[in-house]
């Protein structure tokens, strides 16, 4: 038979293992219990930054948080709307990282935050974006850089937030959707 205090032992040594572990959880860095912590901060570094479709330009000094993860893909995976054109010379910077080339704004492509891209995984990948009642199909063909930023190569703006699904025109204008807004909240999923 259990006594009290074996009973009370027992518990405080449970209580110290779920202790110790939910500590060793927070210090990984980024990843913590399906959530997707800044894994560190970058120096801004103002230059010319393009700005056809208003784009946020870094400023010397400030410190603009970076990501190596996102948030758990889903069925129906909450996201920021980002509008982005992939033609030379544009917002975009340079050329799309999955097939190194423009697109125009015509087509229906996208980039994803750092995480979701994985590495690659998802380039000529179609996803599904939701709005308002209103769906239309997109090829993911770039990564919207959640690391790096604030050079030439990314138009002189920051890393990306880690929930971004960074869009052309046509992607936009398919879901019916003012590009003045610049940002809208949506969900997405993988086909």
């Amino acid at each position: 038979m259990a006594t009290a205090r074996g009973i009370a032992t027992t518990a405080m040594f449970l209580l110290i293992a779920l202790s110790a572990s939910h500590m060793a959880s927070s210090l990984r860095p980024g990843v913590r219990l399906g959530t997707c912590r800044a894994s560190g901060y970058l120096p801004g570094r103002s230059g010319n930054c393009e700005k056809s479709n208003d784009p946020d330009c870094c400023e010397d000094g400030k410190r603009y948080p970076q990501y190596h993860c996102s948030p758990p893909v889903t069925a129906s995976t909450k996201a920021v709307l980002t509008l982005n054109s992939f033609e030379k010379g544009k917002d975009g910077g340079g050329p799309s990282e999955c097939d190194n080339a423009y697109h125009s704004d015509e087509e229906k492509v996208v980039a994803l935050s750092t995480g979701w891209f994985s590495n690659m995984a998802r380039c000529g990948h179609r996803i599904k974006i939701s709005i308002n009642g209103n769906s239309v199909y997109a090829k993911v063909v770039d990564e919207c850089d959640s690391v790096h930023g604030c050079d030439d190569e990314h138009n002189f703006e920051p890393p990306c937030d880690n929930n971004i699904v960074d869009a052309s025109p046509a992607v936009w204008d398919a879901l019916g959707l003012d590009q003045n807004l610049g940002m809208v909240d949506i969900t997405w999923s993988e086909e």
